[in-house]
C-alpha cells in the first residue's frame, strides 16, 4: 500500500471515529432530587434526534468521581460552593458549564409557626456537611436567631455564630436525613426536593426561604473542561433552559419553590 493510500485509510478512519463519537449519546449524571426534569430533557432530546441517557446516582460523591473518569458527560446536583469543596478535597479538574435551577432551602418546624415562639434552647437540625451547614446557618442568621462574623457567608460553621440569644441547640445531620429530624427537633433546615420524594410533610410549609438571597446556590451543569465544546452539550443545555415541556416539569415537581438561574 502507497503512502497516499495508508494516509487516506487514516483519515477515513478518523472521520468515522468522529461520527461514532458525535452519535453516542450525552451521559447526563443527576440525583434523585433532579432526575423528573431531567427526564422531560431527554425526551425533548430524542424528539430533536439528539441521544441522551440520563445516569442517576444515590449518593453525592459518585457523580463527581463519575465526571473525572469520564464515565459521564456533563452532570448536574451540585452549586458552586459544593463543587469548591469537592475540588478542594479530591483534586478534581471539574469546570461549571452553565446554570440549572436554585431550589430554595427553608426553616420548617413541626410544633412552631412563628420563630418568637421557639423558647430557649430550642433543638435545631442542620446538614452536617461542610457547605449545606453553613447554608443553614445563613438562613439561622436571616429568621434573627444566631449572629455569624461578618463576610462568612457560605463557609460559615459554629465557631462563627457571635450571639445566640435563645441558645439554640445546634444539631447537624446528614442533609438527606434532615425530613426525619422534623419530627424530633423544634427547628429544621429542609430541602423541598427530599421533603416531597419522602411525602411526609408540606415542602411549602417552611417559615422562611431562602430563595435567591444567596445565587451561588444555583445548580450547576458541571463538565471536564474539554468538554466545552461539545455540540451536544450546548443543545441539551438550550432544551433544558427553554424548552416548555421541561419548564412544565420544573414546575410540577418543584411549584413555586424555585427559580431559574440564568437569563430569559
Amino acid at each position: 500500500m502507497t503512502k497516499h493510500l495508508v494516509l487516506a485509510a487514516l483519515l477515513g478512519l478518523g472521520l468515522i471515529t468522529g461520527a461514532q463519537a458525535a452519535d453516542a449519546p450525552l451521559k447526563v449524571g443527576t440525583t434523585a432530587a433532579f432526575a423528573i426534569p431531567l427526564e422531560a430533557a431527554v425526551a425533548e432530546a430524542d424528539k430533536q434526534g439528539l441521544k441522551v441517557q440520563l445516569v442517576e446516582f444515590t449518593d453525592w460523591i459518585a457523580p463527581n468521581v463519575s465526571l473525572a473518569a469520564g464515565d459521564i458527560d456533563v452532570n448536574y446536583f451540585q452549586h458552586i460552593p459544593f463543587l469548591e469543596n469537592a475540588k478542594a478535597a479530591a483534586g478534581f479538574d471539574l469546570v461549571p458549564y452553565a446554570p440549572g435551577i436554585i431550589n430554595n432551602v427553608g426553616l420548617y418546624s413541626k410544633k412552631y409557626k412563628s420563630f418568637d415562639e421557639l423558647p430557649k434552647g430550642a433543638t435545631v437540625a442542620i446538614a452536617n456537611d461542610p457547605i449545606n451547614s453553613g447554608r443553614g446557618l445563613q438562613l439561622l442568621a436571616k429568621a434573627g436567631l444566631i449572629t455569624l462574623k461578618p463576610g462568612v457567608g457560605y463557609k460559615a460553621t459554629e465557631d462563627d455564630i457571635t450571639a445566640n440569644p435563645k441558645q439554640l441547640k445546634i444539631l447537624q445531620v446528614e442533609a438527606v436525613q434532615l425530613v426525619r429530624a422534623y419530627d424530633d427537633a423544634d427547628l429544621v433546615q429542609g430541602y423541598p426536593a427530599y421533603i416531597r420524594l419522602a411525602k411526609t410533610f408540606d415542602a411549602g410549609s417552611a417559615i422562611l426561604f431562602d430563595g435567591l438571597d444567596h445565587p451561588e446556590y444555583v445548580i450547576q451543569f458541571v463538565i471536564q473542561p474539554s468538554k466545552k465544546d461539545d455540540p451536544r452539550l450546548a443543545r441539551f443545555i438550550d432544551i433544558y433552559q427553554h424548552s416548555p415541556v421541561v419548564r412544565a416539569s420544573l414546575d410540577q415537581v418543584n411549584g413555586k419553590l424555585y427559580q431559574v438561574g440564568w437569563k430569559e
